[in-house]
């Protein structure tokens, strides 16, 4: 058994001001595994964000250039942490919301990760160019 302690004693972390957590269970109960990465990246900074009820006032453009996403980026991610209802949003006020009694799963049929995406892209492009190819050969 690995023994525990305080590595640096003069810097365990202290809550000073506003406070909000991540819930031990949202590794556990299978919630980050449900989450694509720019959903993790925008849940954390809501997390960081938030007063300790939860609400963050900050703006769309203000998180996409602290956090680097672009406006579909953004919207994919705060669409899907609501529909996963891990946060409310009502156009103005972000809320971090207790987490449910297990993750929500995205829709089968959405393509949501950039990877799954581009796989999805080059598969069209490929069938493309061999309906095109054949069609060449056809004449």
């Amino acid at each position: 058994m690995i023994k525990k302690k305080i590595l640096n004693p003069g810097r365990i972390g202290r809550i000073n001001g506003g406070f909000n957590f991540i819930p031990h269970r949202f590794l556990t109960d299978g919630f980050l595994d449900s989450l694509i990465q720019i959903e993790i990246l925008l849940y954390f900074f809501l997390i960081l964000a938030s007063n300790r009820n939860g609400l963050s006032f900050y703006s769309y453009d203000a998180i996409c250039s602290l956090l680097g996403l672009s406006a579909d980026d953004y919207i994919e991610a705060r669409d899907g942490l609501m529909e996963k209802n891990l946060i409310a949003f009502d156009g103005t006020i972000f809320q971090v919301l207790d987490l449910p009694s297990k993750p929500v799963e995205a829709a089968a049929t959405k393509l949501s990760h950039n990877s799954d995406r581009r796989q999805y892209c080059y598969q069209i492009k490929r069938l493309i160019q061999q309906s095109l190819w054949e069609a060449q050969d056809g004449q």
